[in-house]
């Protein structure tokens, strides 16, 4: 494959390139050579994911990356964990039992080097956003896009035989530098599934971007989400989406300080009330 390195179990055929086949214990991975100096992109990725597992006996998944690290092979999906930039899973098997997650499932997670995907918990405290496609074991062909213009990051797939991409991940606030490289890479456990990529098509998108974006070294830029909170502040949600946790120092003081207004309102309307019935009574008698 001129332009691409592969390692691990990968096999390459004129058809497809199968990251790993339906075999236990498999990673494989494909890496483009060129960095990508692009500000504005949109990746294309013809897949597909089966095997002869039923129901919840297959996996793991499939990821779709673009870091600065490339043919590392590692835990997240057959490659690095730490990385430095983006990672797009297509997760198979549900680790934690008590998730109320349907699989398969896409989620996206942008990485300084400092998170660790979580495997147990399927990534949820470093996920940024995700979606439920049924993409497994079908027999016509499924697509993903990513594109990336203008620090919003949009993820949509084509897994239902329409013909038509349909949103799964829409977020604002994606900082990812340039020079980074695009890959795709898999892994199997004691459970499997053949990974197949078909093709990967990167679009260039033409976008005007303010004057002062030109004096930006986009080299150097630390891959990070303005919106993202901290991971231990999060808990899971079902539809797929990060929703606060554990309450903060600041949120506490405003749940007192509602409280107290609450509990001072309630005290003046009770007096009000309390002073009005007994002038009535007082007329009365």
């Amino acid at each position: 494959m001129p332009l691409w390195d592969f390692q691990g179990s990968t096999m390459v055929t004129s058809q497809y390139v199968r990251l790993t086949p339906d075999e236990r214990s498999r990673q494989g991975s494909i890496w483009n050579r060129v960095p990508c100096f692009l500000k504005d992109w949109e990746l294309h990725v013809h897949f597909k994911i089966h095997g002869a597992g039923k129901k919840n006996l297959h996996g793991d998944g499939l990821a779709l990356w673009y870091t600065q690290e490339r043919l590392v092979p590692g835990p997240v999906f057959g490659s690095k964990d730490n990385f430095h930039g983006l990672a797009i899973f297509l997760d198979t098997y549900p680790n934690d039992e008590a998730t109320e997650r349907v699989f398969p499932y896409i989620s996206a997670m942008v990485n300084n080097g400092s998170l660790t995907y979580d495997h147990s918990k399927d990534g949820r405290w470093t996920e940024l956003a995700g979606c439920t496609a049924d993409l497994r074991n079908q027999n016509h062909d499924t697509f993903l896009a990513i594109r990336y213009s203008r620090g919003r990051l949009t993820v949509m797939t084509d897994v239902e035989d329409k013909n038509e991409w349909k949103n799964c991940i829409d977020i604002a606030g994606v900082q990812l530098p340039t020079g980074y490289f695009f890959g795709a890479s898999a892994g199997t456990g004691d459970l499997s599934d053949n990974h197949d990529i078909i093709s990967m098509k990167l679009f260039q998108l033409m976008v005007e971007h303010p004057l002062e974006d030109e004096t930006v070294d986009w080299t150097k830029i630390e891959p990070s989400v303005s919106l993202l909170k901290s991971p231990k502040d999060n808990v899971d949600d079902p539809t797929g989406n990060f929703r606060s946790g554990p309450l903060t120092g600041w949120k506490v003081f405003l749940l007192l300080l509602c409280a107290l207004l609450g509990i001072i309102v309630c005290a003046v309307v009770g007096a009000v009330v309390f002073q009005k019935r007994q002038e009535r009574n007082k007329r009365f008698y």
